[in-house]
């Protein structure tokens, strides 16, 4: 959601915040813009959609200046038009900024009566009057910024440029990351995450919750939320300087589809000895026995891989399990136990809500365990135990491999656990890291079935509803499968427990509902069979995906059959999710929306 990128630079910058900006583009976006500051004036070039519309407008009139600031814009107050496009500006100030002013209307109506004229409909554009008015009446900008700053109440990253100083730049962040990159050549830089930074620079320093930094040429200071000077230790981030390929494949979400055997196999790595049959924690001497209870919070398709864990846990350790949507989890005033230990999932570890809860439950006392993408994001350094997975950067918005890897390092942390509790003896360990072991090789057994599934999203394409069924950790998969097909084809479809068919839903059946049964053979197939014969005799057109066992056995009389590997249980929902995902991916493109960046959405959701 929304992207920073500011420069302080010693050459023309806006080729380079264009470049950044590109890289920002998997997050989400419906408008973009860049200001500098060049010949004692503020100069910025705006435009509403994609970064070829803006690209063509710098083609037209290009923008010069050593020192820039650059914003792709996820809406949230005002349509994606021009106007409400990042950067604002008044005469003396321009700014970016990347999350939620909650108190912008009181701001604005302040302002207002005080003469201010304002040309968006936006919540950031406030900061920039408030901000402004101060320097108009004399004071220095970085003054103006602290005092204003002490005024904004909700979430925000902040680039902000002076027409008065053009060696100057000042990011803030409350809520929402922001990092400073350090060059070699004495060029400083900040961006709303590494990936945006990658080809200036490898050296970032991560602002934490209330800082702000004041950047010139001369230097760089930090100061914390009570503006003392402080120091943040600087790392090596990782980020490729390369641009992000799709390969060989037409979409990233298909080659991010295409990646899942080797990135879960990477993140099993992690928290299985395959040789020794062993589960183990990336920290060794972290203590999981005394653990009473375990919350589980996230949002959309994170959410789904905690629905799945709550069975895993509940089964294999014997802890009982809470599970919330994490912007629903304060709102329902949580008794949260001494002795607990709350997992928040999130694949940029930013997401607001999520953090939230975080938050909200360290309060209370809680131990956080933190299963992220990104083991630099806030949540993984305000966790006590980072749990990694190591997906690799996932461009498309629509998430994939990022929730298989989820899945890994939830089936082998409920192995730990168990382990943990004593509820699982050598044997029994050997036999789920054997497992374990397997996924890899099935999810790419799944994989092999792509054309077939490509060749029967023909009877979805045209549908106006779907319907997605499951038992047991297979419900959840019905709920991210329905997820996929609304986010990226924008088609109705809902997940629903198989049993709960005939307590309401099964009144939408006829002949035009498609309806997806994820059965796996094993101890729920049969029931599942049940609800599934249900809707046949009610006319509905059933894809059934199962082993070949359950095809077999069930297969007569389906719209479409798509055969998987035969797994054990514990594994299914990660082979289960191939389906799934190469459904919903070949009936958007036979629809041909904008798969990799469908309407709407953001890729990390950093407001609240």
């Amino acid at each position: 959601m929304c992207g920073i990128i500011g420069i302080v630079g010693k050459e023309e910058v806006c080729g380079r915040l264009l470049d950044g900006l590109r890289r920002l583009e998997y997050r989400g976006y419906d408008s973009a813009g860049i200001a500098t500051v060049h010949d004692g004036a503020i100069d910025r070039r705006r435009a509403p959609g994609k970064l070829d519309n803006l690209a063509k407008v710098l083609a037209d009139d290009p923008l010069p200046g050593e020192i820039g600031i650059a914003h792709t814009r996820w809406a949230t107050h005002g349509a994606p038009t021009e106007d409400n496009a990042h950067p604002h500006a008044t005469k003396e100030v321009a700014l970016v900024h990347n999350g939620i002013i909650e108190n912008f209307k009181a701001l604005r109506d302040e302002l207002i009566g005080r003469g201010r004229n304002f040309s968006s409909q936006t919540d950031s554009e406030v900061v920039a009057h408030l901000i402004s008015e101060q320097v108009e009446q004399g004071a220095d900008p970085v003054e103006a910024v602290r005092t204003s700053l002490k005024r904004l109440h909700g979430a925000f990253a902040l680039a902000i440029l002076f027409r008065s100083d053009p060696d100057l730049l000042i990011g803030a962040r409350l809520g929402s990351p922001l990092v400073v990159g350090y060059g070699e050549d004495g060029e400083t830089y900040l961006g709303s995450d590494a990936l945006a930074l990658a080809p200036l620079t490898q050296k970032i320093a991560y602002l934490e919750e209330g800082d702000w930094v004041v950047v010139t040429r001369e230097g760089t200071q930090i100061y914390d939320r009570d503006d003392q000077p402080v120091e943040r230790p600087i790392t090596i981030s990782g980020a490729t300087g390369a641009m992000i390929s799709k390969g060989n494949h037409r979409h990233f979400m298909l080659k991010e589809i295409y990646e899942q055997p080797i990135v879960v196999a990477q993140t099993l790595r992690s928290y299985v000895r395959r040789l020794d049959g062993e589960v183990s924690l990336p920290v060794a001497d972290f203590d999981l026995s005394a653990v009473r209870r375990v919350t589980i919070v996230a949002c959309g398709t994170s959410y789904y891989a905690g629905m799945v864990a709550k069975y895993w846990f509940e089964q294999f350790a014997r802890v009982p399990v809470d599970i919330d949507v994490a912007s629903e989890f304060r709102y329902r005033a949580p008794i949260m136990d001494e002795g607990g230990l709350m997992i928040v999932i999130s694949q940029s570890g930013e997401t607001a809500d999520t953090l939230a809860a975080l938050r909200h439950a360290r309060e209370s006392g809680q131990t956080i365990a933190a299963v992220v993408n990104v083991p630099t994001s806030t949540m993984a350094r305000e966790a006590d135990l980072l749990l990694a997975t190591h997906a690799g950067p996932e461009i498309g918005v629509a998430s994939t491999k990022a929730f298989t890897c989820q899945l890994a390092v939830l089936a082998a942390f409920a192995a730990n656990l168990a382990r943990a509790k004593g509820r699982l003896d050598r044997d029994e360990e050997r036999t789920l890291v054997r497992h374990l072991s397997e996924a890899p090789a099935a999810l790419n057994g799944a994989l092999a079935y792509d054309e077939a599934i490509e060749e029967m999203a023909g009877a979805i394409v045209n549908a106006r509803d779907v319907l997605y069924l499951g038992r047991g950790p297979d419900y959840p998969l019905a709920l991210e499968g329905a997820l996929k097909l609304k986010e990226i084809s924008y088609i109705h479809a809902e997940g629903y427990a198989a049993g709960e068919m005939k307590h309401g839903p099964i009144a939408l059946i006829d002949e035009n509902v498609p309806v997806i049964v994820l059965a796996p053979s094993g101890p729920l197939f049969e029931k599942t069979v049940s609800n599934m014969q249900e809707v046949q005799a009610r006319g509905g057109k059933v894809v059934l995906i199962s082993d070949y066992d359950g095809i077999a056995q069930a297969g007569e009389g389906c719209l479409a059959t798509i055969t998987m590997p035969k797994v054990h249980p514990l594994i299914a929902p990660l082979v289960y999710a191939i389906p799934v995902q190469l459904l919903a991916y070949h009936v958007a493109v036979a629809k041909g929306t904008d798969v990799d960046q469908p309407r709407n959405l953001a890729k990390s959701v950093t407001v609240e």
